[in-house]
């Protein structure tokens, strides 16, 4: 009598992690799913080469596609050579930035070339520790925007920053 209670407890055991493993599986199927279906829906939709292409063709003299549209470089945008410096303390650390700028106007290379000069000695009086951490780098690019914006008398309107690196 024993072993009949000790058997029929071993099946309900098995039983039960059959079942148990039956609706983690249809779970995890469902939850899979709903994700795929979710990304589908809020995933921006990216448009092949062949797609690019016959969008382009299809609207013929209407205007350029949207997306080429996005990648044409702009008439005002002006990039700047690649500024490197060391920092003033610790001066054993080195800063890198490329920046653009955008102009009211047309772009005016003399100009472009007195507010290099002014960023690169901006930059050789800046310590480690005023560009530490998010806000550090919000404070320094707030202050070259003012500077631009003060040496350019207006004409320039914004500083786009394209790298940024502290060795």
């Amino acid at each position: 009598m024993a072993d009949s209670e000790y058997g029929e407890e071993a099946q309900g055991k098995k039983t039960g992690m059959i079942v148990t493993v039956a609706i983690v599986l249809v779970l995890s199927l469902v939850a899979g799913a709903g994700g795929w279906l979710l990304g589908g829906v809020l995933a921006p939709q990216v448009a092949t080469e062949d797609d690019s292409a016959d969008a382009a063709g299809h609207e013929g003299d209407a205007g350029e596609s949207g997306q080429a549209a996005e990648n044409k470089p702009r008439d005002n945008v002006f990039q700047l050579e690649p500024i490197t410096t060391n920092l003033s303390y610790p001066s054993e650390n080195w800063i890198r930035i490329e920046v653009s700028l955008v102009f009211s106007g047309s772009p005016d290379a003399e100009l472009a070339d007195q507010i290099h000069q002014d960023i690169l000695s901006y930059l050789r009086t800046v310590s480690l520790q005023q560009i530490e951490g998010p806000r550090g780098f919000q404070y320094l690019r707030d202050d070259l925007r003012e500077r631009v914006k003060l040496r350019s008398e207006g004409r320039v309107n914004d500083l786009l920053f394209r790298t940024f690196v502290i060795e």
